[in-house]
């Protein structure tokens, strides 16, 4: 099949918002949602989930997640995840997430401690980061970003993403834990082989339609869903390649605002049981988290709308061009500039940019209007 580009972008724009549903119907239809602590005017996974959910407000994936049948988790990012979905990465290999990509298997003494503290957690049910710290006052170590955290902290986090604890709550911000009952799934080859390949699926259902590149990239970051089975996940992607459908995506020869050249056309696939042709662009202006499955993945956002898009909160502030947290705006299929959002005194501030020169008609204003509203509406402004 080949595609204009223009027919490519229509469709990922209408995939990624059709009528919004229930929470838990949408979580249970896409299994996963990105997690991020920024509060900027709110967290990732409310800015994602107020598209896609009717009435949803902020901070609703919280306080509903105990009724939710959804677990706090590691996928390709860390976020929520259906248990259905955690069943298919678990039990993980003994081993834990650390910085470069590093996999080491646990020390003696660590190990020693973590059964210590997993006594500790039966006998307490659920247990406050800082109750546990107080009981075996464990020290200080490096976190993965450099920092300094609570030896019982940091144990306790690794220990989640083994899957021997649980998050069973948040109170202000801070996980609450009970003990994880660990479900031994016996997995031949040929088993292990349908569980990579539903990963897969997941993945092309939240992020697709993608580059054959950014496919790859995505399957690879399986290691962190399923460290137990790195090895399979080339032969998952190549499978994934020939089921999947697939399309030649002509480019226009000029590279717009991208640093990058293009080439002449992309390979790009998606699930088998979606229509391509016959999207029409949705009246209507978005303001996009920089995790939307939307914008995720930065090579097919250059790719469909000729610029590059970064997420600056990391960037020193006299080197940004965006802003702090500077959300893509989305308007009609088209993503044509970004708004920095916040609150002061309870009133919704905002600043716009613009690729070029912002839409002068009508429809525009009005829509972004009614977006702005949504917004304040969204944060109970």
């Amino acid at each position: 099949m080949q595609l204009t580009l223009d027919d490519f972008r229509r469709f990922t724009v209408a995939r990624n918002f059709s009528k919004p549903t229930t929470l838990q119907r949408l979580l249970q239809r896409i299994g996963f949602v990105q997690a991020d602590p920024i509060r900027a005017p709110a967290r990732a996974q409310d800015l994602i989930l107020r598209h896609r959910v009717k009435d949803y407000h902020a901070g609703d994936l919280e306080r509903r997640y105990e009724t939710l049948d959804i677990e706090e988790d590691f996928f390709v990012n860390y976020g929520y995840v259906t248990r259905w979905l955690q069943t298919l990465m678990h039990p993980r290999s003994d081993s834990c997430v650390i910085a470069d990509d590093i996999w080491r298997s646990w020390p003696a003494a660590r190990r020693k401690r973590s059964e210590m503290l997993l006594e500790f957690v039966k006998e307490r049910g659920t247990v406050h980061p800082r109750e546990v710290d107080e009981h075996f006052a464990h020290g200080k170590v490096k976190n993965y970003w450099g920092g300094s955290s609570n030896a019982t902290t940091h144990l306790m986090d690794t220990m989640h993403y083994q899957g021997l604890l649980r998050v069973v709550r948040r109170e202000k911000g801070i996980r609450i834990y009970a003990v994880r009952e660990v479900e031994l799934v016996a997995t031949d080859e040929a088993q292990v082989r349908v569980h990579v390949d539903a990963l897969v699926d997941v993945i092309v259902n939240i992020y697709g339609p993608l580059p054959a590149s950014s496919l790859a990239f995505y399957v690879r970051r399986l290691r962190y869903a399923a460290p137990q089975w790195t090895n399979e996940t080339p032969g998952a992607l190549q499978r994934a390649k020939e089921r999947l459908a697939h399309a030649q995506i002509d480019l226009p020869r000029e590279a717009g605002n991208s640093s990058r050249p293009r080439a002449a056309s992309v390979e790009c696939y998606w699930s088998v049981d979606e229509s391509v042709m016959g999207q029409l662009p949705q009246e209507t202006v978005r303001f996009l988290a920089p995790f939307d499955p939307l914008v995720h993945d930065r090579q097919r956002f250059e790719m469909l709308w000729g610029w590059t898009y970064r997420l600056e909160a990391y960037t020193p502030a006299h080197k940004r061009k965006l802003g702090y947290y500077a959300m893509p705006l989305l308007w009609r299929d088209r993503v044509i500039g970004w708004v920095n959002l916040s609150v002061k005194n309870g009133e919704l501030k905002y600043d716009f940019g613009y690729i070029g020169s912002p839409p002068r008609d009508r429809a525009f204003r009005r829509e972004l209007t009614l977006e702005l509203d949504r917004m304040r509406d969204f944060l109970r402004l």
